[in-house]
């Protein structure tokens, strides 16, 4: 594999995206006093800045390590859909977003603030949701755009964050259509890991894995989960004590962190593992290759403040300067 141009193997590579966009914003103020009203401090407002989450975080990813990222989700018919998808053209095809009337956009506001010259710090967060279940018209629009996007596609991700988007029925026809084309389908579940079967590889985090396997669970029992989800590989993400790979049939790999094991944010890393690990695989690495490129991509974008993404150039850097490092060993 080629690390010294800036596409690392990524260019022309077609990835769809599905699953639930998120505009990540970003409300930054000063702090000027405290409130006579209660004992708060009080923000004066400087900026918002909208940044694309969830799978609209994954494709900006895609995007920005040189692949073609198509996004297929909903969006509201209010102004945070705008800014979204403003975050996101022209990087990400989005002529398959949906828009919902009478829908609020999933926004996640977060409050960062500080006194005059001093760092920001988050005070808060505030999240909008929208509980409301698509109507069959908006699910038969959104599995449409998909079947003919990836009729074209090198690979698929599925990004559920639990917001309604992925349905038993579009997840079907994704594990069809990749199965039919003999691409990679890889999926990335906030809650719902167990039940999606039959996809080529997933990218929970430890907590999800906690969820179906509880606390203290062994490379054995990952193993498992790995074949009964139905899985060709299962990567496990492990903040600062990197990832832990397990391919059907064979041992587990444990896969060292990159870089400062004190992240400074980790706000969407998963986001950019599972769009570097997509590309991999959509590129023919095998599930190693994959995986150690998006152990790099990961570790560069946790030492970013915020929703944040990795270019094509800092991944290649990254590879080239921890190329004598051994990344990967046998998993105990």
């Amino acid at each position: 594999m080629n690390t010294s141009s800036g596409q690392i193997g990524f260019a022309g590579r077609r990835i769809v995206i599905v699953g639930d966009l998120v505009a990540d914003q970003y409300l930054n103020g000063t702090i000027s006093r405290v409130s006579r009203e209660a004992p708060v401090f009080i923000v004066r407002h400087d900026e918002t800045e909208t940044r694309p989450g969830a799978a609209a975080n994954t494709a900006a990813n895609i995007a920005l390590l040189g692949g073609d990222a198509v996004l297929i989700g909903t969006v509201g018919d209010d102004e945070n859909a705008e800014m979204l998808l403003r975050s996101l053209h022209p990087l990400v095809a989005i002529d398959s977003i949906v828009r919902v009337s009478g829908i609020r956009t999933t926004t996640k506001v977060r409050v960062l603030a500080g006194q005059h010259y001093a760092a920001r710090q988050q005070m808060i967060r505030i999240d909008y949701e929208d509980c409301k279940d698509l109507s069959d018209d908006i699910r038969a629009s959104l599995e449409s755009h998909f079947s003919k996007e990836a009729e074209s596609a090198d690979a698929i991700v599925v990004s559920d964050y639990g917001y309604g988007v992925v349905t038993p029925e579009l997840f079907e026809r994704a594990r069809d259509l990749a199965a039919s084309r003999k691409i990679p389908l890889i999926v990335d579940s906030r809650f719902r890991l167990s039940e999606f079967r039959g996809a080529t590889s997933a990218t929970p985090n430890q907590e999800e894995v906690e969820q179906a396997l509880g606390k203290g669970f062994t490379d054995a029992d990952c193993a498992g989960l790995c074949d009964k989800l139905g899985l060709e590989a299962l990567l496990v993400t492990r903040g600062n004590k990197g990832m832990l790979l397990v391919e059907s049939g064979k041992p587990a790999v444990s896969i060292d962190a990159v870089g400062s094991i004190e992240p400074v944010d980790v706000t969407g890393a998963g986001d950019t593992v599972i769009a570097a690990y997509a590309l991999g695989l959509a590129a023919g690495l095998s599930f190693a290759e994959a995986a150690r490129i998006a152990n790099h991509a990961g570790g560069i974008v946790v030492m970013k403040k915020g929703t944040a993404t990795v270019t094509a150039d800092e991944l290649a850097r990254s590879l080239i300067e921890h190329s004598q490092t051994p990344q990967a060993a046998p998993a105990n």
